[in-house]
């Protein structure tokens, strides 16, 4: 599931930090005596990452730091185009997630910029002019996100870099995924598919996300480390590695160039499934057969996964967003209510690479999706309805796969 855009392409590393104590993992309703800027007296509740699932349950142990909060919660989306996850999940988990932990509809919104860095400024600085103190923010770039961040912390607001991180930002938190753990996962699906599908000398056009977005830096980092053996020992051939994009019609385009000057290009690897879609398409219409030309993916969007039941697509990586949504509503109502939020919810740390700082960070686990763990996965968590999977010529994709609508 997930577009994008950074300006620079330095890497952020990521560093996931243990646990300090497993009883601090353990419970999501513990709490302690309050202490910090609100001088209440109420009992400050403690969350741990373990404890956020697909019911939203967890959310409701926050109330008590929505009535010592100030202030509103605005969250703000890049775009529509890169992923559909962001009107299909973000935004409707966002919202429910803010709404369970205890604020009305007046004390929070939720906005998308459409791709626009004006847009993206202009609907921060509204926020904040209406009373935001925090801001749940996804940049379009590093660019436009510091310049949101300098605003913000302008105004005494805190900000949130959500699923991407602000390279050169001032931000207080990070809530994301593992992401060169992502790529690492679409890499080993890679090997594995190639494998499996009985690719003997795969001679690959590895493709990357935008240059400007540090996560898709991040990604390629993950499956060039795994990909890079193979390159070496000649097991693989390094056909292409194209500029990059998050724009499906442009990542088709620079697909049809490479393959067109390099017939011998036998496998692709896309670092998501809006990307790889229009390609499995135009390899379709060229005549490839199933199961015998490796494509990857990421997201787990509706068209990823029918992609794969069908057999175009190796696999796909999931994030469960639900996790990453309530996540940023845990660290925005303890920072509303000028607290800290407990170390059993910020288990990891990511740098910062342009100021080489270290942001405290949130980072859920990705997870590999193919036929063999669709139901457990996407299914289960009704990230997407098998009644929308299975239909018409996927129906009997589904059936083999143990998936019933």
């Amino acid at each position: 599931m997930s577009k994008v855009a950074r300006k620079g392409a330095a890497v952020a590393s990521v560093s996931l930090a243990v646990c300090l104590a497993a009883a601090a993992c353990s419970s999501s309703s513990s709490s302690t005596a309050s202490s910090g800027s609100s001088g209440s007296s109420t009992a400050v509740p403690s969350i741990s990452i373990s404890s956020l699932n697909r019911t939203f349950s967890a959310m409701a142990t926050l109330k008590p730091l929505a009535s010592i909060g100030k202030g509103n919660v605005a969250a703000i989306l890049p775009d529509t185009v890169s992923s559909a996850r962001y009107t299909e999940f973000d935004a409707p988990y966002l919202s429910e997630a803010l709404a369970a932990a205890g604020l009305t509809p007046t004390q929070f919104s939720v906005q998308n910029a459409q791709g626009s860095d004006a847009t993206e400024l202009s609907d921060a600085q509204e926020a904040i002019t209406k009373g935001a103190s925090v801001l749940i923010m996804d940049p379009l770039d590093s660019g436009v996100g510091a310049q949101i961040e300098t605003y913000a912390k302008a105004h005494g607001v805190k900000v949130i870099d959500y699923d991407r991180l602000t390279l050169g930002g001032s931000r207080a938190y990070y809530d994301s995924f593992n992401n060169v753990e992502v790529g690492t996962l679409i890499g080993n699906g890679f090997v594995a598919c190639a494998t499996a599908e009985g690719v003997s000398k795969p001679n690959v056009l590895v493709m990357r996300g935008a240059p400007t977005d540090n996560n898709a830096t991040l990604f390629a980092q993950g499956y060039d480390a795994v990909l890079k053996p193979y390159f070496s020992d000649g097991k693989y051939v390094e056909v292409g590695t194209p500029a990059g994009t998050w724009d499906p019609p442009t990542a088709e385009s620079e697909f049809q160039q490479a393959y067109t000057a390099h017939k011998n290009i036998n496998s692709v690897l896309t670092p998501n499934d809006e990307n790889a879609a229009p390609i499995i398409t135009y390899l379709q219409r060229e005549g490839i057969k199933a199961k015998t030309f490796p494509v990857t993916g990421q997201d787990a969007t509706l068209v990823g996964l029918q992609n794969i039941l069908s057999g175009y697509q190796c696999g796909t990586v999931y994030k469960p967003i639900y996790i990453e949504a309530q996540a940023a509503v845990a660290l925005a109502m303890y920072l509303r209510a000028g607290q800290t939020p407990p170390s059993a919810l910020v288990n990891g740390s990511v740098t910062d690479s342009k100021t080489n700082t270290a942001v405290p960070s949130v980072l859920g686990t990705p997870e590999w999706v193919t036929t063999a763990n669709m139901n457990s996965t996407v299914i289960a968590d009704n990230f997407v309805k098998a009644s929308q999977l299975c239909v018409g010529q996927y129906a009997a994709d589904c059936t083999a796969a143990g998936i019933s609508s």
